[in-house]
């Protein structure tokens, strides 16, 4: 497998984006077009950005491995959108076995198909929704929530709510607190059971 841009890793996170510590290894690419992206180097040229193929980011990070195994962490993957890579995940998943978990941080705005094959090799799942509101998340990304949405019921039946939480984020000129107590019903009425709700800061 030809080598990938990453944006980034980041090693020694401990309970940020998955259970233990955890290294974030975030890929170049994304769907959306978000207002306030949190990582715009993902849409920029990869030139300069370091690239791995499964195996040299296994060689990269298995430093930690005493980490993740002592507390139960893993890899992160996030972007950009890890599961536009999932050929990538799942390469990295034969080389690192069982004994790491694996945890994606996705907004599900990818085809179904791709949400099906991580759902094979990826143990945890964070999911960005935004809002669950179509018009506010179409004003905020620039795209219907209505794929996310159906992948996310799909995901909750398949994996368990126990593996999956949905961050509900207030978004200042976007979104109201109301607006996130109907997303949470919503999320919860789909069986939901960890939600993450917090507020944007933004500049």
């Amino acid at each position: 497998m030809e080598a990938v841009p990453f944006i980034g890793v980041s090693r020694h996170r401990i309970n940020i984006d998955g259970t233990g510590v955890t290294t974030l290894a975030a890929f170049h690419g994304c769907p959306l077009h978000c207002r306030y992206c949190l990582n715009p180097a993902c849409f920029g040229k990869t030139n300069n950005l370091p690239h791995y193929t499964p195996q040299t980011l296994f060689d990269h990070v298995r430093i930690d491995n005493i980490y993740f195994l002592y507390t139960g962490g893993g890899i992160c993957f996030g972007g950009g959108e890890p599961l536009l890579r999932n050929d990538f995940i799942r390469e990295f998943r034969k080389l690192c076995g069982d004994a790491w978990k694996i945890t994606a941080e996705t907004s599900l705005a990818v085809p179904h198909s791709s949400v099906k094959i991580a759902a094979e090799v990826v143990d945890d799942f964070i999911v960005d929704i935004k809002d669950t509101n179509p018009a506010i998340y179409k004003a905020y990304t620039t795209r219907s929530n209505r794929q996310s949405l159906q992948n996310l019921r799909w995901l909750i039946s398949a994996k368990g709510s126990e593996h999956i939480i949905v961050r509900v984020p207030l978004i200042p000129n976007f979104n109201t607190n109301a607006d996130c107590e109907g997303s949470i019903i919503l999320l919860q009425e789909m069986g939901v059971t960890q939600i993450d709700r917090f507020e944007y800061v933004t500049r």
